[in-house]
């Protein structure tokens, strides 16, 4: 009989689909246009800035956020469930709008939500996208059991993905660094101003929010952020996107030896010097530089043993970073939780919101 180690097998799952999709060059590399130029350095110089005043004091001037008002149309609705999709223009600020890509500029949402439960007896969880995910349906399917809890799913298409995505990119392959950043920031302020909206113009009874790997990270700074209790469920989550690019199976996937020659950059610079720079970039994303939650109680961060995109550190300095929150193990790689432990996130999900008063 032969034995198999499960998770050596989940572990080379990740780096098979990694081959595939990075290391054939299969689809472009992430970055193929450099770092980003003056927007680069005019994000940098704004997270920086945001970061040293204190990003508690920055988001309380910030509060509450622009009001929107979506327009709905409903897409299908059966006996006990609605489907509807909302478009809204961003809250960005108008200097981050100036960069974000027109494209860009108008946000999509679909609320999946039971349809006989009034809105003060029903929570909602706002669903973040992932990297490479740019439709609506793989988050609608993981929050769709939910609905037999009263539990809502608000599902946000990132800018960059999706019908917000410019033409020249390829996929979720983005042009520049700077896109990256951009992306999160806009996210973060969409999910912070849909958090309000759900909360003081529809009074839903509990909210959360949750993602999947990139979305993770977004969805762990949207909840530090929020002024009041909510769930957070950070899935296969890295606790900043330097580990993703520059120690997962992501890095055989970016174009190092475009962001070595880029004009950004004074002189020749080495591939290590340019993974460094990168790790100096990418350290504005670091989740533990956020804020302790209002109830780290209601934080589980669910990760993977045998992770070829995120290692155990990362995930275990998340909740060393925010002590009373929970990290729960499942066995397996990135790719293969990603598919199979829909269920384990399920009761993620439901646990969060049952911490929440």
């Amino acid at each position: 009989m032969v034995t198999v180690n499960l998770g050596f097998a989940h572990y080379w799952l990740d780096h098979v689909y990694g081959a595939l999709m990075h290391r054939l060059r299969l689809a472009p590399p992430f970055f193929s246009k450099g770092w980003g130029g003056p927007q680069l350095e005019l994000l940098e110089q704004l997270i920086r800035q945001n970061i040293s005043q204190g990003l508690v004091q920055v988001s309380s001037q910030h509060w509450p956020p622009p009001s929107i008002r979506p327009a709905w149309k409903t897409l299908w609705e059966s006996r006990n469930a609605c489907l509807q999709e909302g478009t809204f223009l961003t809250p960005c600020d108008a200097m981050l709008r100036e960069v974000l890509p027109c494209e860009s500029h108008i946000a999509r949402v679909r609320m999946l939500s039971p349809r006989h439960t009034p809105a003060h007896q029903t929570a909602c969880v706002v669903h973040l996208a992932g990297t490479g995910d740019h439709g609506f349906e793989r988050r609608l399917r993981l929050g769709a059991p939910l609905l037999k809890q009263n539990i809502a799913t608000m599902v946000l298409e990132s800018p960059f993905y999706g019908k917000r995505r410019p033409p020249l990119q390829s996929g979720s392959r983005l042009l520049c660094v700077s896109d990256l950043l951009l992306l999160g920031r806009a996210t973060i302020e969409e999910a912070r101003t849909l958090l309000y909206w759900m909360q003081n113009e529809i009074g839903f009874n509990k909210l959360g929010v949750c993602g999947l790997s990139m979305g993770g990270v977004h969805a762990a700074m949207v909840g530090s952020l929020h002024p009041t209790p909510v769930a957070i469920l950070p899935f296969l989550t890295p606790h900043s996107a330097a580990v993703a690019f520059c120690e997962g199976i992501l890095q055989h996937g970016t174009a190092w030896e475009v962001l070595m020659r880029d004009k950004l950059l004074s002189g020749s610079m080495t591939r290590e010097q340019v993974v460094e720079r990168m790790r100096t970039v990418l350290a504005l994303t670091d989740v533990t530089r956020f804020p302790l939650p209002k109830n780290p109680s209601a934080v589980i961060f669910v990760a993977a043993t045998d992770d070829g995109y995120v290692p155990d550190h990362s995930a275990l300095k998340l909740q060393k970073a925010w002590p009373g929150s929970e990290v729960r193990w499942v066995r397996g790689g990135h790719v293969s939780s990603y598919l199979l432990h829909n269920k384990t996130f399920q009761t993620a999900i439901r646990d969060g919101l049952d911490r929440l008063e």
